[in-house]
């Protein structure tokens, strides 16, 4: 495997990241068309709730911290609860200043790796947190909606003629299918790897390169089902399960951002409204091309809380909205990364991987 990280890499990405998070928020500055509301605004700020948004910043650590360590102690059962934290907190970091979260999970193996988390444990315990979060969306989003919750987002919004529930309704219908493409590949990898057999076998005679990477993806598949293997007794599953539970706090942030950025700018709205609404919106942002979604997140953002947010107020919001939810991380992330760095770090690769500097 090819380098996956370097500090020049991750540090032209945090570049990007800032650069095209200014242009959205220019963009919305235009759109609120009212500079000294802009400011007048800044000076009404409720600081209490930016503080609190301060302490929502660092769930990314704390939340995805204790996560990771539920799931690693199954493996590992010495691991030190500082690493676990430093993993959560940097595996976010790297997402937020790569494309797609590419950097998340190399650099949460990274992380576990430089506190004595073998290579195999770092990576069965990557992966079985991502199902933890699959998990959780995959139950708590249906049974936000059995119970009501979101109603009132049938009156609101206006994209190609869908409703905010309407798309709330859609992206939980797109985590359940892969959950069940993930159930699929983990419970049934026999099933999958012949499905893929014939596949590789009718466009192998087409295209052999396409063949070949079908190919590759059997061996992926048999990993993933040694990973669940690992898991597969009472104390695994109890490891899944408080994984899945603390998947809440380790995406608090995400998750409660909006409402917090709301009451720090005064204005008021319905709690599970807006919590939904965010659901669909770190749903839609993990699929943006640019580091951590940034300059297209704060378009989306600013669209999707139209009826929630004057416009004047558009720009402010939107401002405390990324700094809850990605530029607290960002900077002290940046500041663990440098301290790395200076003691030797070469870069962030396979091999490094296997063995991590001092």
């Amino acid at each position: 495997m090819s380098r996956l990280l370097t500090p020049r890499l991750l540090l032209r990405g945090f570049e990007i990241s800032v650069l095209a998070s200014l242009v959205g928020f220019g963009i919305t500055l235009l759109y609120g068309n009212d500079f000294r509301a802009f400011l007048a605004g800044v000076g009404r700020i409720h600081w209490i709730w930016l503080l609190a948004g301060v302490g929502l910043a660092s769930m990314d650590w704390f939340g995805g911290g204790l996560r990771n360590f539920v799931v690693v102690r199954h493996l590992v059962p010495d691991v030190p609860l500082k690493g676990m934290i430093l993993a959560g907190g940097m595996g976010a970091w790297a997402g937020y200043i790569t494309p797609l979260n590419s950097g998340a999970g190399p650099m949460t193996m990274y992380t576990m790796r430089r506190y004595g988390v073998p290579l195999p444990a770092a990576v069965t315990s990557t992966f079985m947190t991502f199902v933890a979060t699959i998990l959780f969306f995959a139950i708590a989003g249906p049974l936000a909606l059995l119970f009501g919750a979101g109603r009132s987002l049938g009156q609101r919004g206006n994209v190609l003629g869908l409703s905010l529930y309407d798309l709330f309704r859609g992206s939980l219908t797109i985590i359940a299918g892969i959950g069940v493409l993930m159930a699929l590949v983990i419970f049934f990898p026999r099933l999958v790897r012949d499905v893929l057999q014939r596949i590789a076998g009718s466009i192998g005679r087409r295209s052999r390169r396409m063949a070949e990477r079908l190919e590759r993806l059997h061996h992926v598949i048999d990993d993933i089902h040694e990973s669940v293997i690992a898991f597969n007794n009472p104390r695994g599953w109890l490891a899944l399960l408080w994984a899945t539970i603390l998947s809440a706090p380790s995406h608090a942030n995400k998750l409660l951002a909006g409402y917090v950025s709301l009451r720090a700018v005064g204005l008021h709205a319905n709690f599970v409204d807006i919590l939904l609404i965010q659901t669909l919106v770190m749903f839609l942002l993990y699929f943006a091309p640019t580091p951590g979604a940034s300059g297209i997140g704060e378009v989306l953002a600013a669209a999707v809380m139209t009826s929630y947010v004057p416009r004047e107020l558009t720009p402010i919001y939107i401002l405390i909205w990324r700094l809850i939810l990605t530029y607290f991380t960002l900077g002290f992330g940046f500041l663990v990364f440098s301290s790395w760095v200076r003691r030797g770090l070469k870069g962030v690769d396979h091999a490094a991987l296997a063995e991590p500097a001092g």
